[in-house]
């Protein structure tokens, strides 16, 4: 029996069934079927970027809604009233790419920029943690990414993770830290490195103070709390992108954007700069956007930092004050060098975390900030009243 035949069935004929009338047919069924046409399902809501530029190309964008006609209602009585907030994009710095629109990529990560949330004021939920603490944590992850030759972007990730892991947490004693700090190493590496370290070097580096279970639970903890939203864009590769972008536009002949053109050396110095900055709470009052381009902004001209990032002066000029004690502390230094690490080519050297003495550091930053607050106290202020001369109809009058 062929397919066709087997689909037939044999049904038992009553006899009181009155006899089914005929079939309609099919141009009748086609109209009733228009007729009865269901209205198409309402459309998703597009947007445009309606540019507003300047003479001087640096006014922004605006993003405006632009619904579709079908959506009209009828009866705009009966219609949900939407308010729309206005998103003003500063221009993209980034030339034209031909692999993607490089607006695209522009608009994406500012749009992480907003996505991701970061506030130092999450330590209030926490009265048995200091922000000394929180640099120790970090200090020792910085560490651990050197001995396994992480890379920075890895290191940077887990100091978010980190961050905003707490920001959603309440009373969390001390004692967890490490294992919060090093989970979220954990994570890091397998979205960023090739070949992570696995689960159990990473208990070994604590020293018996956690297990691979311990890992394992709390991994599963952060990213529950973290919404699986993993993928900020950091510092470092806001970093990446100015010292691109600033070499792209001395070396006009370049065409692959894909491959660091900049110097290897400051960029290095300009990661130490905001590793230092990364072990103070206060780092989190700014975007990193604005932290790699005010760090950008202590080894470039500010013309040259306007260029690569789009941002104003009123934007970075808090940042910049803030990192100058940090830099301050840095020109004491040794001038940092690129360090050779096994099985690291060479054209990767740089992007390879290195650690040195933060803490020190950090104590002697923190004591370039007391004495720049404390010179810009007026001596007025702590000495006895000056005496200042009556006005004039307060004088006596002349005998």
């Amino acid at each position: 029996m062929s397919r066709r035949s087997s689909r037939i069935t044999l049904q038992v004929r009553d006899s009181n069934k009155p006899e089914p009338t005929g079939r309609v047919p099919l141009k009748k069924r086609k109209s009733e079927v228009s007729k009865k046409r269901v209205q198409p399902a309402a459309k998703k809501q597009s947007y445009e970027i309606q540019t507003c530029w300047s003479d001087d190309g640096a006014s922004p964008c605006v993003l405006i809604e632009t619904p579709h006609k079908e959506l009209e209602p009828s009866d705009p009585s009966t219609f949900k009233q939407y308010t729309f907030k206005n998103f003003f994009i500063k221009p993209s710095p980034i030339p034209r790419l031909s692999w993607a629109s490089a607006d695209d990529v522009w608009i994406n990560m500012l749009n992480k920029e907003l996505k991701y949330v970061h506030d130092k004021s999450y330590l209030q939920s926490h009265p048995k943690l200091q922000p000394s603490m929180r640099a120790i944590l970090l200090d020792w992850l910085l560490e651990v990414s050197e001995v396994y030759s992480l890379h920075r972007q890895t290191a940077y990730l887990a100091q978010d993770y980190f961050d905003r892991f707490m920001l959603t947490q309440q009373d969390v004693n001390k004692d967890y830290l490490q294992l919060i700090g090093i989970t979220a190493l954990f994570i890091a590496s397998k979205i960023e490195e090739i070949y992570p370290p696995k689960i159990f070097e990473f208990a070994y580096v604590t020293d018996g103070a956690c297990d691979m279970w311990d890992i394992q639970r709390t991994e599963l903890h952060i990213l529950k709390a973290l919404d699986w939203n993993l993928c900020p864009e950091t510092p470092i590769s806001w970093l990446k992108l100015y010292a691109q972008v600033e070499a792209e536009q001395e070396n006009s002949g370049e065409e692959n954007f894909l491959v660091p053109q900049f110097s290897q050396e400051k960029y290095i110095q300009i990661a130490q700069l905001l590793d230092l900055c990364m072990m103070d709470v206060n780092y989190l009052d700014f975007s990193y956007s604005v932290l790699a381009a005010s760090a950008f902004c202590h080894f470039h001209t500010f013309d040259v930092v306007h260029k690569v990032s789009g941002l104003t002066w009123d934007s970075v000029a808090p940042c910049v004050r803030w990192m100058s004690p940090f830099m301050d502390t840095l020109r004491a230094q040794a001038t940092p060098t690129v360090k050779n690490f096994p099985r690291v080519k060479a054209d990767d050297r740089h992007n390879i975390q290195t650690h040195v003495s933060y803490l020190e550091l950090l104590r002697k930053a923190h004591e370039h900030q007391n004495d720049t607050l404390n010179c810009q106290m007026s001596p007025v202020a702590i000495a006895a009243p000056i005496l200042t001369p009556p006005s004039s109809t307060e004088k006596p009058a002349n005998p």
